[in-house]
Protein backbone atom coordinates (compact mmCIF):
# COMPACT_ATOMS: atom_id res chain seq x y z
CA UNK A 1 0.00 0.00 0.00
CA UNK A 2 1.39 3.60 -0.97
CA UNK A 3 2.34 5.50 2.26
CA UNK A 4 0.34 8.77 1.98
CA UNK A 5 1.73 10.28 5.28
CA UNK A 6 2.09 9.96 9.27
CA UNK A 7 -0.23 7.87 10.93
CA UNK A 8 -2.85 9.59 12.92
CA UNK A 9 -1.32 9.12 16.94
CA UNK A 10 1.65 10.52 14.94
CA UNK A 11 -0.42 13.70 13.42
CA UNK A 12 -2.31 13.99 16.94
CA UNK A 13 1.18 14.10 19.02
CA UNK A 14 2.06 16.96 16.57
CA UNK A 15 -0.67 19.51 16.57
CA UNK A 16 -0.83 19.20 20.26
CA UNK A 17 2.76 20.54 20.08
CA UNK A 18 1.77 23.57 17.77
CA UNK A 19 -0.86 24.44 19.46
CA UNK A 20 0.62 24.24 22.51
CA UNK A 21 3.43 26.34 21.37
CA UNK A 22 0.85 28.78 19.45
CA UNK A 23 -0.99 28.74 23.19
CA UNK A 24 1.80 30.56 25.38
CA UNK A 25 1.78 32.94 22.56
CA UNK A 26 -0.28 35.13 24.84
CA UNK A 27 -1.29 37.97 21.94
CA UNK A 28 0.61 41.89 22.73
CA UNK A 29 3.69 39.49 25.45
CA UNK A 30 6.53 40.68 24.06
CA UNK A 31 5.60 41.96 20.18
CA UNK A 32 5.74 44.99 19.03
CA UNK A 33 2.55 47.28 19.36
CA UNK A 34 -0.16 45.77 16.94
CA UNK A 35 -2.93 48.08 18.80
CA UNK A 36 -4.81 46.71 21.64
CA UNK A 37 -7.30 44.55 19.10
CA UNK A 38 -5.10 43.72 16.39
CA UNK A 39 -5.17 39.49 16.59
CA UNK A 40 -1.54 38.12 15.48
CA UNK A 41 -1.19 36.89 12.20
CA UNK A 42 -0.31 33.50 11.76
CA UNK A 43 -1.27 30.25 9.60
CA UNK A 44 -1.05 27.11 11.37
CA UNK A 45 -1.97 25.03 8.73
CA UNK A 46 1.52 25.88 6.75
CA UNK A 47 3.22 24.64 10.23
CA UNK A 48 1.42 21.76 9.96
CA UNK A 49 2.63 21.25 6.47
CA UNK A 50 6.55 22.06 7.30
CA UNK A 51 5.97 19.32 9.88
CA UNK A 52 4.47 16.96 8.01
CA UNK A 53 7.29 17.46 4.99
CA UNK A 54 10.08 17.21 8.52
CA UNK A 55 8.68 13.82 9.20
CA UNK A 56 8.51 12.85 5.57
CA UNK A 57 12.30 13.37 5.40
CA UNK A 58 12.06 16.40 3.06
CA UNK A 59 14.23 18.47 5.38
CA UNK A 60 14.95 21.00 2.29
CA UNK A 61 11.33 21.15 1.44
CA UNK A 62 10.64 21.79 5.31
CA UNK A 63 13.17 24.31 5.57
CA UNK A 64 12.47 26.47 2.86
CA UNK A 65 8.46 26.57 4.02
CA UNK A 66 9.12 27.89 7.11
CA UNK A 67 11.82 30.61 5.33
CA UNK A 68 8.55 31.93 3.42
CA UNK A 69 6.75 31.78 6.86
CA UNK A 70 8.96 33.73 8.96
CA UNK A 71 8.90 36.68 5.64
CA UNK A 72 4.99 36.73 5.55
CA UNK A 73 4.36 36.17 9.17
CA UNK A 74 7.14 38.33 10.76
CA UNK A 75 5.48 38.64 14.09
CA UNK A 76 4.54 34.96 15.28
CA UNK A 77 7.46 33.31 17.08
CA UNK A 78 6.58 29.98 16.46
CA UNK A 79 7.52 29.84 13.24
CA UNK A 80 11.33 31.34 13.87
CA UNK A 81 11.17 28.45 16.67
CA UNK A 82 10.77 25.41 14.14
CA UNK A 83 12.57 27.23 11.49
CA UNK A 84 15.57 27.30 14.20
CA UNK A 85 14.69 23.57 15.57
CA UNK A 86 14.90 22.24 11.73
CA UNK A 87 18.32 24.04 11.63
CA UNK A 88 19.73 22.85 14.43
CA UNK A 89 19.19 19.38 13.58
CA UNK A 90 21.25 19.74 10.62
CA UNK A 91 23.56 21.31 12.65
CA UNK A 92 23.33 24.80 11.25
CA UNK A 93 23.76 26.62 14.84
CA UNK A 94 24.41 29.92 13.61
CA UNK A 95 21.20 30.26 11.45
CA UNK A 96 19.68 28.21 14.60
CA UNK A 97 20.90 30.50 17.07
CA UNK A 98 19.71 33.91 14.74
CA UNK A 99 16.28 32.40 14.63
CA UNK A 100 16.04 31.26 18.26
CA UNK A 101 16.40 34.74 19.61
CA UNK A 102 13.94 36.18 17.14
CA UNK A 103 11.98 33.54 18.97
CA UNK A 104 12.54 34.66 22.26
CA UNK A 105 12.05 38.36 21.82
CA UNK A 106 8.94 38.05 20.43
CA UNK A 107 7.95 36.30 23.35
CA UNK A 108 9.78 36.29 26.48
CA UNK A 109 7.76 35.22 28.48
CA UNK A 110 7.54 31.48 26.67
CA UNK A 111 9.47 29.45 28.98
CA UNK A 112 10.12 26.58 25.83
CA UNK A 113 11.88 29.31 23.84
CA UNK A 114 14.31 30.65 27.03
CA UNK A 115 15.09 27.16 27.45
CA UNK A 116 15.62 26.27 23.73
CA UNK A 117 17.95 29.44 23.65
CA UNK A 118 20.13 28.81 26.41
CA UNK A 119 20.64 25.28 24.62
CA UNK A 120 21.27 27.20 21.23
CA UNK A 121 24.22 29.25 22.95
CA UNK A 122 25.64 26.19 24.67
CA UNK A 123 26.08 24.52 20.53
CA UNK A 124 27.21 28.14 19.81
CA UNK A 125 29.91 27.93 22.70
CA UNK A 126 28.29 30.83 23.50
CA UNK A 127 27.95 29.70 27.81
CA UNK A 128 27.90 32.41 29.26
CA UNK A 129 24.64 33.64 27.36
CA UNK A 130 23.41 30.29 28.39
CA UNK A 131 24.14 30.70 31.95
CA UNK A 132 22.34 33.95 32.43
CA UNK A 133 19.26 32.62 30.56
CA UNK A 134 19.43 29.21 32.63
CA UNK A 135 19.74 30.98 36.15
CA UNK A 136 16.50 32.91 35.22
CA UNK A 137 14.81 29.59 34.54
CA UNK A 138 16.29 28.48 38.41
CA UNK A 139 15.02 31.82 39.94
CA UNK A 140 11.47 31.99 37.95
CA UNK A 141 10.38 27.90 38.77
CA UNK A 142 12.50 27.09 41.79
CA UNK A 143 10.82 23.76 42.24
CA UNK A 144 11.58 22.14 39.08
CA UNK A 145 14.72 20.41 39.82
CA UNK A 146 15.55 19.80 36.55
CA UNK A 147 16.46 23.45 35.98
CA UNK A 148 18.95 22.92 38.95
CA UNK A 149 20.63 19.99 37.18
CA UNK A 150 21.04 21.86 33.43
CA UNK A 151 22.48 25.01 35.28
CA UNK A 152 24.89 22.63 38.03
CA UNK A 153 26.07 21.23 34.64
CA UNK A 154 26.50 24.45 32.66
CA UNK A 155 28.27 25.74 36.33
CA UNK A 156 30.60 22.68 36.10
CA UNK A 157 31.61 22.85 32.26
CA UNK A 158 32.83 26.21 32.96
CA UNK A 159 34.76 25.69 35.61
CA UNK A 160 32.31 27.58 38.26
CA UNK A 161 32.55 24.74 41.30
CA UNK A 162 31.17 26.58 44.13
CA UNK A 163 28.52 27.86 41.99
CA UNK A 164 27.57 24.24 41.12
CA UNK A 165 27.77 22.74 45.28
CA UNK A 166 25.71 25.27 45.88
CA UNK A 167 23.02 24.61 43.66
CA UNK A 168 23.67 20.25 44.70
CA UNK A 169 23.15 21.85 48.17
CA UNK A 170 19.89 23.59 47.55
CA UNK A 171 18.96 20.42 45.70
CA UNK A 172 19.65 17.73 48.24
CA UNK A 173 17.81 20.30 50.65
CA UNK A 174 14.73 19.01 48.72
CA UNK A 175 15.19 15.53 48.24
CA UNK A 176 17.94 14.27 50.68
CA UNK A 177 21.34 12.65 49.84
CA UNK A 178 21.80 11.24 47.03
CA UNK A 179 24.46 8.79 45.21
CA UNK A 180 24.38 11.00 42.11
CA UNK A 181 25.29 14.63 44.10
CA UNK A 182 26.85 13.09 46.63
CA UNK A 183 29.39 11.39 44.51
CA UNK A 184 29.79 14.79 42.00
CA UNK A 185 30.57 17.06 45.41
CA UNK A 186 33.08 14.59 45.77
CA UNK A 187 35.05 14.78 42.55
CA UNK A 188 34.16 18.86 42.85
CA UNK A 189 36.61 18.73 45.99
CA UNK A 190 38.67 16.23 44.78
CA UNK A 191 39.32 19.11 41.98
CA UNK A 192 39.73 21.88 44.16
CA UNK A 193 42.59 20.05 46.63
CA UNK A 194 39.75 20.22 49.78
CA UNK A 195 40.65 16.33 50.52
CA UNK A 196 38.52 17.09 53.84
CA UNK A 197 35.36 17.97 52.19
CA UNK A 198 35.51 15.02 50.05
CA UNK A 199 36.36 12.74 52.27
CA UNK A 200 33.51 13.90 54.02
CA UNK A 201 31.07 13.74 51.42
CA UNK A 202 31.64 10.21 50.98
CA UNK A 203 30.98 9.58 54.95
CA UNK A 204 28.26 11.58 54.44
CA UNK A 205 26.84 9.51 51.97
CA UNK A 206 27.87 5.86 53.93
CA UNK A 207 25.95 7.53 56.91
CA UNK A 208 22.64 7.73 54.59
CA UNK A 209 22.38 3.81 53.56
CA UNK A 210 25.67 2.22 56.11
CA UNK A 211 24.12 -1.16 54.39
CA UNK A 212 25.37 -0.07 50.65
CA UNK A 213 28.93 -2.07 50.37
CA UNK A 214 29.66 -0.16 47.47
CA UNK A 215 30.00 3.00 49.31
CA UNK A 216 32.38 1.55 51.42
CA UNK A 217 34.47 0.75 48.12
CA UNK A 218 34.41 3.91 47.17
CA UNK A 219 36.04 5.32 49.83
CA UNK A 220 38.44 2.73 49.81
CA UNK A 221 39.40 3.94 46.57
CA UNK A 222 39.53 7.17 47.37
CA UNK A 223 42.27 6.48 50.47
CA UNK A 224 44.43 4.14 48.17
CA UNK A 225 44.28 7.36 45.86
CA UNK A 226 45.30 9.20 48.93
CA UNK A 227 47.82 6.61 49.95
CA UNK A 228 46.09 6.18 53.05
CA UNK A 229 46.51 2.43 52.36
CA UNK A 230 45.63 1.16 56.06
CA UNK A 231 42.47 2.96 55.95
CA UNK A 232 41.24 1.78 52.49
CA UNK A 233 42.17 -1.92 54.29
CA UNK A 234 39.38 -0.79 57.31
CA UNK A 235 36.63 -0.53 54.81
CA UNK A 236 37.31 -3.30 52.70
CA UNK A 237 37.05 -5.23 55.87
CA UNK A 238 33.59 -3.49 56.56
CA UNK A 239 32.48 -4.51 53.12
CA UNK A 240 33.50 -8.16 54.33
CA UNK A 241 31.46 -7.43 57.97
CA UNK A 242 28.50 -6.18 56.00
CA UNK A 243 27.92 -7.74 53.25
CA UNK A 244 30.58 -10.97 53.32
CA UNK A 245 29.27 -12.85 49.86
CA UNK A 246 30.46 -10.13 47.42
CA UNK A 247 31.45 -11.37 44.86
CA UNK A 248 34.21 -8.71 44.39
CA UNK A 249 35.91 -8.13 47.60
CA UNK A 250 38.18 -11.08 48.03
CA UNK A 251 39.27 -9.94 44.28
CA UNK A 252 39.79 -6.61 45.44
CA UNK A 253 41.61 -7.56 48.53
CA UNK A 254 43.58 -9.72 46.36
CA UNK A 255 45.01 -6.65 44.59
CA UNK A 256 45.75 -4.69 47.55
CA UNK A 257 47.72 -7.48 48.77
CA UNK A 258 49.33 -7.58 45.25
CA UNK A 259 50.27 -4.17 45.03
CA UNK A 260 51.68 -4.34 48.92
CA UNK A 261 53.42 -7.49 48.19
CA UNK A 262 52.32 -9.31 49.72
CA UNK A 263 51.97 -12.70 47.61
CA UNK A 264 50.80 -15.27 49.88
CA UNK A 265 47.40 -12.75 51.10
CA UNK A 266 47.16 -11.76 47.51
CA UNK A 267 46.77 -15.98 46.52
CA UNK A 268 44.83 -16.53 49.38
CA UNK A 269 41.95 -13.90 48.54
CA UNK A 270 42.15 -14.91 44.98
CA UNK A 271 41.26 -18.55 46.25
CA UNK A 272 38.31 -17.02 48.44
CA UNK A 273 37.35 -15.20 45.33
CA UNK A 274 37.64 -18.34 43.13
CA UNK A 275 35.71 -20.29 45.47
CA UNK A 276 32.58 -18.01 45.23
CA UNK A 277 30.19 -18.93 42.93
CA UNK A 278 28.46 -15.16 42.73
CA UNK A 279 31.68 -14.05 40.86
CA UNK A 280 31.57 -14.52 37.18
CA UNK A 281 33.47 -16.72 35.73
CA UNK A 282 34.79 -14.13 32.93
CA UNK A 283 36.53 -12.33 35.51
CA UNK A 284 38.24 -14.99 37.74
CA UNK A 285 39.44 -16.20 33.58
CA UNK A 286 41.01 -12.99 32.88
CA UNK A 287 42.64 -12.92 36.19
CA UNK A 288 44.06 -16.52 35.23
CA UNK A 289 44.94 -15.10 31.63
CA UNK A 290 47.35 -12.29 33.84
CA UNK A 291 49.41 -15.76 34.90
CA UNK A 292 50.68 -15.79 31.44
CA UNK A 293 53.64 -14.52 29.97
CA UNK A 294 54.20 -14.16 26.05
CA UNK A 295 55.86 -17.88 25.51
CA UNK A 296 54.57 -19.86 29.05
CA UNK A 297 53.17 -19.26 32.26
CA UNK A 298 55.00 -17.64 34.77
CA UNK A 299 57.27 -19.94 36.38
CA UNK A 300 56.67 -19.10 40.20
CA UNK A 301 53.14 -18.40 39.53
CA UNK A 302 52.38 -22.08 37.70
CA UNK A 303 51.20 -23.72 40.83
CA UNK A 304 48.78 -20.90 41.89
CA UNK A 305 47.55 -20.57 38.25
CA UNK A 306 46.68 -24.33 37.90
CA UNK A 307 45.33 -24.96 41.68
CA UNK A 308 43.01 -21.72 40.99
CA UNK A 309 41.72 -23.44 37.57
CA UNK A 310 40.89 -26.34 39.64
CA UNK A 311 38.87 -24.31 42.25
CA UNK A 312 37.32 -22.93 39.18
CA UNK A 313 36.30 -26.33 37.88
CA UNK A 314 34.79 -26.82 41.25
CA UNK A 315 33.06 -24.14 41.43
CA UNK A 316 31.42 -23.44 37.89
CA UNK A 317 31.84 -27.59 37.03
CA UNK A 318 29.03 -26.84 34.36
CA UNK A 319 30.91 -23.80 32.03
CA UNK A 320 32.51 -24.93 29.15
CA UNK A 321 34.80 -21.73 29.34
CA UNK A 322 36.19 -23.57 32.65
CA UNK A 323 37.88 -26.02 30.97
CA UNK A 324 38.71 -24.20 27.57
CA UNK A 325 41.26 -21.79 30.14
CA UNK A 326 42.31 -24.75 31.61
CA UNK A 327 43.27 -26.50 27.93
CA UNK A 328 45.42 -23.64 27.74
CA UNK A 329 47.30 -23.59 30.78
CA UNK A 330 47.91 -27.47 30.37
CA UNK A 331 48.98 -26.02 26.33
CA UNK A 332 51.00 -23.97 28.12
CA UNK A 333 52.94 -25.90 29.91
CA UNK A 334 53.60 -28.65 27.36
CA UNK A 335 50.95 -30.97 28.94
CA UNK A 336 49.32 -31.54 25.99
CA UNK A 337 47.67 -34.96 27.17
CA UNK A 338 45.74 -32.84 30.22
CA UNK A 339 45.52 -30.38 28.13
CA UNK A 340 43.44 -32.81 25.59
CA UNK A 341 41.49 -33.98 27.95
CA UNK A 342 40.51 -30.81 28.84
CA UNK A 343 39.47 -29.91 25.34
CA UNK A 344 37.36 -33.10 25.34
CA UNK A 345 35.26 -31.69 27.69
CA UNK A 346 34.58 -28.33 26.39
CA UNK A 347 33.42 -30.19 23.33
CA UNK A 348 31.17 -32.09 25.31
CA UNK A 349 29.20 -29.77 26.65
CA UNK A 350 29.79 -27.26 23.81
CA UNK A 351 30.57 -28.53 20.49
CA UNK A 352 30.25 -25.42 18.48
CA UNK A 353 33.31 -23.66 19.69
CA UNK A 354 35.60 -24.51 16.71
CA UNK A 355 39.03 -23.32 18.03
CA UNK A 356 38.39 -25.76 20.60
CA UNK A 357 37.93 -28.61 17.85
CA UNK A 358 41.77 -27.35 16.63
CA UNK A 359 43.52 -27.46 19.83
CA UNK A 360 42.11 -30.79 20.55
CA UNK A 361 43.75 -32.05 16.93
CA UNK A 362 46.92 -30.40 17.67
CA UNK A 363 47.07 -32.09 20.85
CA UNK A 364 46.65 -34.82 19.60
CA UNK A 365 49.25 -34.19 17.23
CA UNK A 366 52.05 -33.05 19.47
CA UNK A 367 50.76 -36.83 21.74
CA UNK A 368 50.87 -38.74 18.62
CA UNK A 369 47.56 -40.31 18.82
CA UNK A 370 46.93 -40.70 15.75
CA UNK A 371 44.02 -42.68 15.66
CA UNK A 372 41.86 -40.18 18.11
CA UNK A 373 43.04 -37.75 16.03
CA UNK A 374 41.60 -38.94 13.03
CA UNK A 375 38.51 -39.98 14.65
CA UNK A 376 38.06 -36.57 16.09
CA UNK A 377 39.44 -34.78 13.18
CA UNK A 378 36.50 -36.25 10.43
CA UNK A 379 34.01 -34.94 13.43
CA UNK A 380 35.31 -31.91 13.15
CA UNK A 381 34.97 -31.29 9.64
CA UNK A 382 31.64 -32.16 9.53
CA UNK A 383 30.85 -29.91 12.06
CA UNK A 384 32.89 -27.22 10.08
CA UNK A 385 33.59 -27.99 6.68
CA UNK A 386 34.61 -24.72 5.82
CA UNK A 387 37.86 -24.27 7.85
CA UNK A 388 40.62 -26.03 6.04
CA UNK A 389 43.33 -25.99 9.07
CA UNK A 390 40.73 -29.04 10.03
CA UNK A 391 41.50 -31.35 7.25
CA UNK A 392 45.22 -30.07 7.30
CA UNK A 393 45.28 -31.53 10.83
CA UNK A 394 43.30 -34.74 9.90
CA UNK A 395 45.11 -35.27 6.90
CA UNK A 396 48.92 -35.55 8.86
CA UNK A 397 47.22 -38.40 10.72
CA UNK A 398 45.82 -39.97 8.14
CA UNK A 399 49.45 -40.12 7.11
CA UNK A 400 51.35 -40.82 10.24
CA UNK A 401 48.80 -44.21 10.02
CA UNK A 402 50.24 -44.77 6.20
CA UNK A 403 46.54 -44.30 5.06
CA UNK A 404 47.68 -42.17 2.03
CA UNK A 405 45.23 -42.20 -0.40
CA UNK A 406 43.06 -40.76 2.54
CA UNK A 407 45.12 -38.40 3.48
CA UNK A 408 45.82 -37.11 -0.20
CA UNK A 409 41.47 -36.68 -0.61
CA UNK A 410 41.71 -34.73 2.56
CA UNK A 411 44.72 -32.01 1.37
CA UNK A 412 42.96 -31.85 -1.88
CA UNK A 413 39.58 -30.63 -0.04
CA UNK A 414 41.15 -28.43 2.32
CA UNK A 415 43.44 -26.82 0.04
CA UNK A 416 40.23 -25.59 -2.16
CA UNK A 417 38.85 -23.72 1.08
CA UNK A 418 41.98 -21.57 1.67
CA UNK A 419 41.45 -18.29 0.99
CA UNK A 420 44.31 -15.06 1.73
CA UNK A 421 46.57 -17.59 3.75
CA UNK A 422 49.81 -18.38 2.21
CA UNK A 423 51.21 -19.50 5.11
CA UNK A 424 48.46 -22.51 5.10
CA UNK A 425 48.77 -23.29 1.67
CA UNK A 426 52.38 -23.95 1.89
CA UNK A 427 51.92 -26.21 4.31
CA UNK A 428 48.72 -28.24 2.03
CA UNK A 429 51.65 -28.12 -0.56
CA UNK A 430 54.39 -29.65 1.17
CA UNK A 431 52.14 -32.50 3.12
CA UNK A 432 51.18 -33.37 -0.44
CA UNK A 433 54.24 -33.23 -1.53
CA UNK A 434 55.01 -35.91 1.12
CA UNK A 435 51.48 -37.81 0.38
CA UNK A 436 52.16 -37.88 -3.57
CA UNK A 437 56.01 -38.96 -2.70
CA UNK A 438 54.20 -42.16 -0.25
CA UNK A 439 51.88 -42.91 -3.04
CA UNK A 440 55.07 -43.36 -5.66
CA UNK A 441 53.49 -40.20 -7.53
CA UNK A 442 56.43 -38.64 -8.33
CA UNK A 443 55.45 -35.97 -11.06
CA UNK A 444 53.23 -34.79 -8.67
CA UNK A 445 55.19 -34.69 -5.73
CA UNK A 446 57.50 -32.45 -7.26
CA UNK A 447 54.93 -30.28 -8.24
CA UNK A 448 53.52 -29.74 -5.20
CA UNK A 449 56.72 -28.95 -3.48
CA UNK A 450 57.69 -26.18 -5.67
CA UNK A 451 54.26 -24.79 -5.38
CA UNK A 452 55.15 -24.61 -1.60
CA UNK A 453 58.29 -22.74 -2.47
CA UNK A 454 56.97 -20.68 -4.78
CA UNK A 455 55.09 -19.60 -1.59
CA UNK A 456 57.61 -19.75 1.00
CA UNK A 457 61.00 -20.57 -0.35
CA UNK A 458 62.98 -20.50 3.08
CA UNK A 459 61.06 -23.67 4.41
CA UNK A 460 63.42 -26.10 5.73
CA UNK A 461 61.36 -28.94 6.04
CA UNK A 462 60.00 -28.63 2.10
CA UNK A 463 64.02 -27.96 0.74
CA UNK A 464 64.88 -30.72 2.80
CA UNK A 465 62.60 -33.37 1.91
CA UNK A 466 62.47 -32.72 -1.75
CA UNK A 467 66.04 -32.44 -2.33
CA UNK A 468 66.29 -35.95 -0.83
CA UNK A 469 63.47 -37.43 -2.32
CA UNK A 470 65.44 -36.06 -6.14
CA UNK A 471 68.37 -37.25 -4.28
CA UNK A 472 67.10 -40.83 -3.79
CA UNK A 473 65.55 -41.23 -7.44
CA UNK A 474 69.02 -39.54 -8.43
CA UNK A 475 68.03 -36.46 -10.54
CA UNK A 476 68.43 -33.01 -10.42
CA UNK A 477 71.37 -33.35 -8.14
CA UNK A 478 72.96 -30.12 -8.13
CA UNK A 479 69.32 -29.10 -6.93
CA UNK A 480 68.85 -31.23 -4.71
CA UNK A 481 72.35 -30.13 -2.97
CA UNK A 482 71.27 -26.93 -3.26
CA UNK A 483 68.16 -27.33 -1.36
CA UNK A 484 69.54 -29.51 1.56
CA UNK A 485 72.59 -26.93 1.56
CA UNK A 486 69.71 -24.10 2.56
CA UNK A 487 67.79 -26.46 5.02
CA UNK A 488 70.87 -27.35 7.16
CA UNK A 489 71.52 -23.73 7.08
CA UNK A 490 68.40 -22.29 8.43
CA UNK A 491 68.04 -25.16 11.01
CA UNK A 492 72.31 -26.15 11.25
CA UNK A 493 71.61 -28.63 14.54
CA UNK A 494 68.73 -30.71 12.91
CA UNK A 495 70.01 -33.96 12.76
CA UNK A 496 67.71 -34.98 9.77
CA UNK A 497 68.83 -32.01 7.57
CA UNK A 498 72.47 -32.75 8.21
CA UNK A 499 71.87 -36.16 7.03
CA UNK A 500 70.14 -35.34 4.49
CA UNK A 501 72.66 -33.06 3.12
CA UNK A 502 75.50 -35.88 3.37
CA UNK A 503 73.06 -37.98 1.44
CA UNK A 504 72.94 -35.67 -1.43
CA UNK A 505 76.54 -35.48 -1.20
CA UNK A 506 77.15 -38.65 -1.28
CA UNK A 507 74.95 -39.41 -4.53
CA UNK A 508 77.32 -36.20 -5.92
CA UNK A 509 80.40 -38.54 -5.28
CA UNK A 510 81.97 -35.94 -3.01
CA UNK A 511 82.24 -38.45 0.15
CA UNK A 512 84.60 -36.58 2.34
CA UNK A 513 82.44 -34.23 2.75
CA UNK A 514 79.27 -36.13 2.58
CA UNK A 515 81.17 -38.67 6.13
CA UNK A 516 81.20 -34.96 7.36
CA UNK A 517 78.09 -33.90 7.45
CA UNK A 518 76.35 -37.50 8.41
CA UNK A 519 78.98 -37.80 10.99
CA UNK A 520 76.83 -34.66 12.55
CA UNK A 521 73.99 -36.12 12.65
CA UNK A 522 75.58 -39.18 14.50
CA UNK A 523 76.01 -37.48 17.62
CA UNK A 524 71.81 -36.79 18.29
CA UNK A 525 72.19 -40.63 19.16
CA UNK A 526 68.51 -40.33 20.70
CA UNK A 527 67.31 -39.33 16.84
CA UNK A 528 69.70 -41.63 15.20
CA UNK A 529 67.91 -44.28 12.80
CA UNK A 530 68.44 -47.45 11.01
CA UNK A 531 68.57 -45.18 8.12
CA UNK A 532 71.39 -42.50 8.69
CA UNK A 533 73.10 -45.72 10.23
CA UNK A 534 73.14 -47.27 6.73
CA UNK A 535 73.76 -43.70 5.04
CA UNK A 536 77.07 -43.33 7.16
CA UNK A 537 78.00 -47.19 5.89
CA UNK A 538 77.82 -46.70 2.47
CA UNK A 539 79.62 -43.55 2.70
CA UNK A 540 82.86 -45.48 4.61
CA UNK A 541 82.36 -48.26 1.93
CA UNK A 542 82.97 -46.31 -1.17
CA UNK A 543 86.10 -44.04 0.88
CA UNK A 544 87.30 -47.97 1.47
CA UNK A 545 86.43 -48.30 5.18
CA UNK A 546 84.45 -51.82 4.16
CA UNK A 547 84.78 -53.88 7.98
CA UNK A 548 83.73 -50.22 9.67
CA UNK A 549 80.69 -49.85 7.19
CA UNK A 550 80.23 -53.61 7.67
CA UNK A 551 79.79 -52.66 11.49
CA UNK A 552 77.39 -49.55 10.74
CA UNK A 553 74.73 -51.67 8.48
CA UNK A 554 74.74 -54.39 11.14
CA UNK A 555 73.70 -51.65 13.80
CA UNK A 556 71.13 -49.96 11.15
CA UNK A 557 70.12 -53.84 11.11
CA UNK A 558 69.59 -53.87 15.02
CA UNK A 559 67.74 -50.36 14.67
CA UNK A 560 65.55 -51.12 12.36
CA UNK A 561 64.76 -49.10 9.02
CA UNK A 562 67.36 -49.41 6.87
CA UNK A 563 66.90 -50.10 2.99
CA UNK A 564 65.66 -53.66 1.37
CA UNK A 565 69.42 -53.47 0.64
CA UNK A 566 70.25 -53.87 3.89
CA UNK A 567 70.93 -57.84 4.55
CA UNK A 568 72.56 -57.82 0.78
CA UNK A 569 75.12 -55.57 2.15
CA UNK A 570 75.93 -56.98 4.89
CA UNK A 571 76.29 -60.90 3.37
CA UNK A 572 78.09 -59.78 0.64
CA UNK A 573 80.39 -56.71 2.30
CA UNK A 574 79.55 -54.76 -0.58
CA UNK A 575 76.95 -52.00 -1.55
CA UNK A 576 74.82 -54.31 -4.47
CA UNK A 577 75.51 -53.07 -8.30
CA UNK A 578 72.95 -50.08 -8.78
Amino acid sequence: MKHTGLPLPSLLLMFSMFFSAMLMAQPGEGLPDRGKNEPLKTNPSVLIEAKKMYYSGKDHDAESLLGKYVDRYPEDPVGYYELSKLQASRKAYPEALTNAEKAYRLQPGNNWYLLYLAEIYQMNQEYEKALVLLEQVVAAYPENLDHYYELASLYLGLGKYRQAVELYDKIESQIGISEEISLQKHKIYQHLKENHKSEAELKRLIGSNPMESRYYGILAEYYMEEGKKEQALEQYHKILEIDPGNAYIHMTLADYYRKEGNREKAYEELRLGFANPNLDVDTKINILLSFYTVNELVSDLKSQAFALSGILAETHPDNPKVYSIQGDLYSQDKQYREARDAFLKVIAMDSSRYIVWEELLRMDLLISEYEHLRMYGYRATELFPEQPALYLLTAVGEMQLKHYQEAEELLSRGLRLVVNNQELEAQFYMYLGDTYHALDNAPESDKAYEKSLQIRNNNPYVLNNYSYYLSLRGIDLDKAEQMAKKAVTIEPDNSSFQDTYGWVLFRLGRYAEAREWIGKSLTDAANVSGEVLEHYGDVLFRMGETETAVEYWKQAREKGGGTDQLDSKIAQKKIPEE
